[in-house]
C-alpha cells in the first residue's frame, strides 16, 4: 500500500491521465483541501490502477493566504510541490476525456465550475443537501462539524488504517472546524467527537496543542490587505436575480478598520470586479472569547435595506459597530455590525439567503 506522500507524488506525475478528480469548494478552506487529499487517497487505495487526482480549486499563488493549511501540511509532512492547484491542470480536457468529478465539502458546484456538473460522479459533504447528482456514488451528505469527519469514517468502514500524516491532517481539521470540539460554539456533532477520539491518539501533539497551533496560524494575517482578507476564504452564490459573495474573515471589524481606514472603497472595488450585487464579510474571531461581526455591502440602498430587514427577521441579533457606521454614496451602501447570534455561520446563512432571493427580490428592490 502506498503512503500518502507516495500517492500525492504519483497522482501529480500522472495528472494528465486522471480518471477521477477530487475537489473541494471554491473557498479552498482547510476542510476542502484536506478532504480532497484524503478522500482521493482512499479512492486510489480501492483501485490502484485508476489515477485519482486531488485538485485545489485555487491558484498556487493563493495558497499562502491560508496559513492554517500551510502549517498543517508541514506538520503532516506534505510537501507543497506534491499538491496540484487549479492553474496546473487542464480541467476542460480531463472532463472531455471522461474523468469523473468527486465533490467534497460541497454538493453543488459554484458558478465558476457549474459547467462541469455533468461530470460529477461522487459527493461527500456536510452542508445542506441541494438535491443534485442523485446518481452519484458515493453520495454522502450528512450534518457534521467537518467534512473530514465523514472522510475519516469512510477509512474506518473500509478498514484502512490511519498513518500519522492522515491523523494529523484529518484530526487537526476536525479540531479547527469544531473549535476544539466545543459544544458551546454549536458546530460539533457526536460523529466529530468519535472521529477525533480515533485520530488524535495517533498525532504527535496533544489535542489542545494541535488546536492552538492551527488556530494561531489561521489568525496570523500579518501583511494581508483587505482584498487578501476578502479572497482568503470566499464563496460566491448566484441566486435568482442576485450575485452574492460571502467572505469569511478572521478579525473583528474594529481591528480591520484600524488596518484599513477605507473599507468602503475596498468592498466597492471587490464587488465591482466580480459583478456582485451583494458582498458580505462574516468575521469570526477570538477577542479573547469567540465572537462574530458582519459587514454588509449592497450596490443600492433599497437592496441594503431589504437585506438588513431580512437579517433582523432571521435573528442574527445585529447591533451597529461603534464608530464604523452605515456609509452611503452613489457606489452603494456598507454597514458594519456585531452579530449576537454566534450560531449563524456562512454555511447556515447561505440557504437562508437563497430563500430570500428565491422570492424574486431583485438587487434594486
Amino acid at each position: 500500500m502506498s503512503t500518502l506522500r507516495e500517492y500525492l507524488f504519483s497522482s501529480k506525475a500522472t495528472k494528465d491521465t486522471a480518471r477521477r478528480v477530487v475537489m473541494g469548494n471554491e473557498a479552498a478552506d482547510l476542510d476542502s483541501m484536506v478532504s480532497s487529499i484524503a478522500f482521493g487517497y482512499l479512492l486510489s487505495l480501492q483501485d490502484a490502477a485508476r489515477v485519482v487526482l486531488p485538485v485545489m480549486p485555487i491558484y498556487r499563488a493563493d495558497f499562502v493566504l491560508r496559513p492554517e493549511a500551510v502549517y498543517l501540511f508541514e506538520k503532516a509532512g506534505i510537501e507543497l510541490d506534491d499538491i496540484v492547484f487549479f492553474d496546473e491542470v487542464d480541467f476542460d480536457i480531463l472532463m472531455e476525456e471522461g474523468a469523473g468529478l468527486v465533490l467534497v465539502d460541497h454538493n453543488k458546484l459554484g458558478p465558476e465550475f457549474a459547467h462541469y456538473s455533468s461530470s460529477v460522479v461522487g459527493v461527500v459533504d456536510h452542508h445542506k443537501d441541494e438535491g443534485l447528482y442523485g446518481d452519484a456514488e458515493p453520495r454522502i451528505i450528512q450534518t457534521t462539524g467537518s467534512t473530514t469527519s465523514l472522510v475519516a469514517m469512510e477509512f474506518e468502514k473500509k478498514g484502512v488504517a490511519f498513518s500519522e500524516a492522515l491523523a494529523v491532517l484529518l484530526g487537526g481539521t476536525v479540531l479547527l472546524d469544531t473549535v476544539n470540539l466545543s459544544r458551546k460554539v454549536g458546530r460539533v456533532t457526536d460523529l466529530d467527537v468519535t472521529v477525533a477520539n480515533i485520530l488524535l491518539p495517533l498525532c504527535p501533539l496533544s489535542r489542545d496543542e494541535l488546536f492552538a497551533n492551527i488556530q494561531q496560524a489561521k489568525f496570523d494575517i500579518r501583511g494581508f490587505s483587505t482584498v487578501d482578507l476578502l479572497r482568503k476564504d470566499y464563496k460566491e452564490f448566484h441566486f435568482t436575480t442576485v450575485r452574492c459573495g460571502i467572505a469569511s474573515v478572521v478579525l473583528p471589524v474594529s481591528r480591520w478598520k484600524q488596518m484599513d481606514g477605507d473599507l468602503f472603497s475596498a468592498f466597492v472595488n471587490f464587488a465591482a470586479d466580480r459583478k456582485l450585487d451583494v458582498l458580505l464579510s462574516m468575521n469570526a474571531f477570538r477577542d479573547p472569547g469567540f465572537g462574530r461581526d458582519l459587514v454588509v455591502y449592497c450596490s443600492t440602498e433599497k437592496a441594503y435595506d431589504a437585506l438588513l430587514s431580512y437579517l433582523h427577521r432571521i435573528s442574527l441579533k445585529l447591533s451597529p459597530c461603534e464608530d464604523v457606521g452605515k456609509r452611503v454614496n452613489t457606489k452603494g451602501v456598507i454597514g458594519c455590525f456585531h452579530q449576537g447570534n454566534l450560531d449563524i455561520s456562512r454555511k447556515k446563512l447561505q440557504p437562508l439567503l437563497a430563500q430570500l432571493y428565491s422570492q424574486n427580490v431583485s438587487p434594486g428592490s
